[in-house]
């Protein structure tokens, strides 16, 4: 639909400011959204993007500045205002109910009830395929979301916010779990959201994704807006804008340094994650990058997972620096000198309540320091290495895990296991949901590692991350590996090819 930009905003908010302990999230800043508008908001993790729609949506109180809603003044917003005046949140994170149905997530909290009261659940089935059909999407209604992927899930979240009828909507990562194919589709997905009038903020790390679909562009860095740029002719410079974003020139991906690639360290022979399945094998050697591609769904993390432990497997040999390893836990990879770097970190990787100082030291403070009962509290010296060369950005040591940016909640993930002194990392999307400076020092850092003889697994859906990176490639399709890739091979058509299972005379 076409934006009038002459009218006045549905949404301003002007000199907006907060602060955290030791943090300055935003220094005043002025954000205006029109009506029918998709509205993407950029910058580095840190710039204060979600906090200033938090702030929208009541989450947080600002310390100062006024926001407008469709002309009326406010200081503060509650999540009850924002709802009222039709604003919708479409988190990263996933909360939905997994043992509910996808028609049951969709209306939990505004179920639609009969005559007398009582739950019609029929009128909830219709309701949720009415939506489904005016957007596109093909899922079960009656489906349980834990049997969902991780994109299907997203698409609730989706049609969990557009039941509400909206008025704005605020979509926070929607495409960082996706492979290219649903990519796509949420992009369409969110152009005829809009062309009901409905009117969106996108936040995203995917500049190539964002010139497709946005009519506004505003970066943020350090809790001010740099830049806002009209799209309408969809050229605009994505150098430019990674520039603003950094505050310098960046290189759009970052090259692993050439290393010496050593002897193997880990062999993993004929492993059945099941008693149907296809076995699996292969090698990893010191000093390498091995990288696991393949399509959302396609049995990489699985794989990986029963060699750290994490999960069980039915049958197969694992073997470690030349003895063999039957990971029954986490916790004998862990002794053996494996660290499992999750998906997911928020829930699997960090206590977000707890300190760095606590979350770095938890793995291996009981190596460095011996005694029943430890106060991490009178060891910060002992994690000052660690922070100083992952470059971790935090005003303390005492500083929760939750208040950092997502990039240096991953550095601290990382440090974790630095701390530990691991020799074989894996990876499970490692720059997932991070911008492009902290992705450029989280490559260093692995280039680093694989320089000093560690060994690397590296699973990746971002295909300039495994061509950059991997010095071999598995593509992963149907729980079995496809194709080995070398480097000299390494290309976009030769993943895509492989992991879509497609003949490829390329090694």
């Amino acid at each position: 639909m076409s934006i009038d930009y002459n009218s006045e905003p549905i949404v301003s908010m002007t000199d907006i400011r907060k602060e955290f302990p030791g943090v300055k999230a935003l220094s005043g800043i002025t954000f205006n959204l029109y009506k029918g508008e998709i509205h993407c908001l950029v910058g580095e993790n840190g710039a204060g993007k979600s906090t200033l729609m938090k702030i929208l949506s009541g989450a947080y109180r600002p310390d100062g500045g006024e926001i407008f809603i469709s002309g009326t003044s406010y200081k503060e917003l509650t999540p009850h205002l924002s709802q009222k005046h039709g604003i919708g949140v479409i988190y990263q994170e996933n909360h939905l109910i997994p043992t509910m149905t996808v028609a049951e997530n969709v209306f939990v909290g505004i179920e639609k009830t009969g005559r007398f009261g009582f739950f019609d659940f029929k009128a909830t089935i219709e309701a949720v395929k009415k939506e489904m059909k005016s957007l596109g999407i093909d899922i079960d209604p009656l489906c349980m979301v834990e049997k969902l992927s991780v994109s299907e899930q997203q698409f609730v979240k989706i049609l969990k916010a557009l039941v509400l009828n909206p008025q704005i909507l605020i979509m926070d990562e929607p495409t960082s779990m996706f492979n290219v194919k649903d990519v796509d589709k949420v992009l369409d997905l969110t152009k005829r959201i809009t062309a009901k009038g409905i009117s969106i903020i996108y936040i995203s790390h995917f500049l190539k994704e964002i010139v497709q679909i946005a009519d506004r562009i505003t970066v943020i860095r350090d809790g001010s807006v740099v830049n806002t740029y009209g799209n309408n002719d969809r050229n605009i410079d994505l150098d430019i804008v990674t520039m603003d974003m950094v505050g310098r020139p960046v290189d759009m991906f970052y090259k692993k340094d050439v290393s010496e690639i050593g002897d193997i360290i880990l062999r993993v022979e004929e492993l059945k994650l099941t008693k149907d399945a296809i076995p699996v094998s292969f090698e990893l050697r010191s000093g390498e990058i091995l990288g696991f591609a393949g399509m959302v769904g396609s049995g990489r993390t699985e794989i990986v997972r029963a060699i750290t432990g994490a999960d069980q497997y039915y049958s197969g040999r694992i073997i470690y620096k030349d003895k063999e390893l039957s990971p029954g836990t986490p916790k004998d990879s862990i002794k053996a000198g494996i660290a499992h770097i999750t998906e997911d970190r928020q829930k699997l990787g960090l206590m977000l309540f707890n300190s760095i100082l606590e979350n770095i030291t938890l793995v291996g403070l009981s190596e460095k320091i011996k005694g029943f009962f430890v106060n991490v509290k009178k060891h910060p010296p002992l994690i000052a290495g660690v922070i100083d060369s992952l470059n971790i950005k935090t005003p303390s040591v005492f500083q929760e895990a939750g208040y950092l940016s997502g990039g240096n909640q991953q550095k601290v993930v990382l440090g974790k296991w630095l701390f530990a002194g691991a020799d074989t990392y894996v990876f499970d999307e490692p720059t997932r949901g991070i911008d492009v400076n902290a992705k450029a020092e989280f490559y260093k850092i692995m280039s680093d590692l694989t320089k000093e003889g560690k060994s690397i697994i590296m699973i990746s859906s971002d295909m300039p991350e495994l061509i950059s990176m991997s010095d071999r490639i598995l593509v992963v399709q149907n729980g079995r590996i496809n194709k080995e890739i070398k480097k000299e091979y390494i290309t976009e058509e030769n993943i895509i090819r492989s992991a879509l299972g497609m003949e490829n005379g390329n090694n």
